[in-house]
């Protein structure tokens, strides 16, 4: 049986025990404030990020790895492991999957095998995640590569925002907006549709973000009790572990693993945030293989 070796990135927002326990090559995105760099999950923690942020109005700028970055984890890689299977951050939230291909173009080796996987966070996460399993498991990696890719097209992210202060200061919404929206206790709701973010809905009050999410599954869910569901949050942890007790009894699904949102995603959604990841009925995204 062939040795694989699973590459991701910190946007995953993996808990740490499921990279150490799966021995995953886990690249730490860079993270820009106030003029000092930081790396998201290795000297900068969840917690102490979001520290960080209350005491700045600056603007935390993440950058993606670079194609040479990449290129040193490959041969690095290639050494030791048969097959290289990288899960990538959606393409159309960052550069992070070019560079990946970037890299494997200019090694020329067919023994790399990339996914944009048009997914976020714990989507991203829980892709990785679902192919450490089946890798552990024994099955083989074209079959892991060919029911990943069928797993990433019908992922559904959906993500409460709780404070507007980030999405204020990157420009996403206006000051106007976020202050009216804080005023009337709203939380925007969004989405990922094939690998973009999205205005889905609205509610108002923490409390409806619970009941809303759990609407979301019972609506939108492929037999949720044969699925892994993830959870992500930040700052928010007693909403995240009662949304996760309130799945465990609602649905009964196979495993949750839940994780908070680090510097990477976090630099944009803010603290505030609850998301939930799961496996949709229908197709929603096209997820590509390179």
């Amino acid at each position: 049986m062939s040795k694989v070796k699973i590459i991701t990135d910190s946007c995953s927002d993996l808990p740490a025990e499921i990279v150490e326990n799966y021995d995953i090559e886990f690249l730490n995105i860079e993270v820009n404030i106030n003029n000092q760099v930081y790396y998201d999950r290795a000297n900068l923690q969840p917690a102490d990020f979001y520290q960080l942020i209350k005491k700045t109005d600056d603007v935390p700028k993440t950058s993606r790895i670079t194609p040479e970055k990449f290129k040193r984890v490959f041969k690095k890689a290639l050494v030791e492991y048969d097959q290289l299977l990288v899960i990538a951050f959606s393409s159309k939230l960052s550069g992070i999957l070019e560079s990946a291909v970037i890299a494997k173009k200019e090694l020329q080796s067919d023994r790399i095998k990339i996914i944009d996987s048009k997914a976020a966070s714990v989507g991203q996460g829980l892709l990785v995640y679902q192919a450490a399993k089946w890798l552990q498991a024994g099955r083989d990696l074209k079959d892991v590569v060919r029911d990943l890719m069928e797993d990433a097209s019908r992922l559904e992210h959906i993500f409460a925002v709780g404070d507007l202060e980030m999405l204020k200061r990157g420009g996403r919404i206006s000051k106007t907006k976020a202050v009216m929206a804080n005023v009337l206790n709203i939380k925007p709701i969004l989405h990922i549709q094939d690998g973009k973010i999205l205005s889905h809905d609205k509610v108002r009050g923490k409390k409806r973000m619970i009941s809303y999410l759990l609407e979301e599954i019972e609506k939108k869910a492929d037999k949720p009790e044969s699925q892994i569901i993830a959870l992500t949050y930040s700052e928010n942890a007693k909403y995240a572990l009662k949304l996760k007790a309130e799945i465990e009894s609602k649905f009964q699904p196979e495993e949750i693993f839940i994780s908070e949102i680090g510097a990477a995603v976090g630099s944009h959604a803010g603290p505030g945030t609850l998301a939930v990841v799961f496996k949709n009925s229908k197709k929603i995204a096209d997820p590509e293989l390179y």
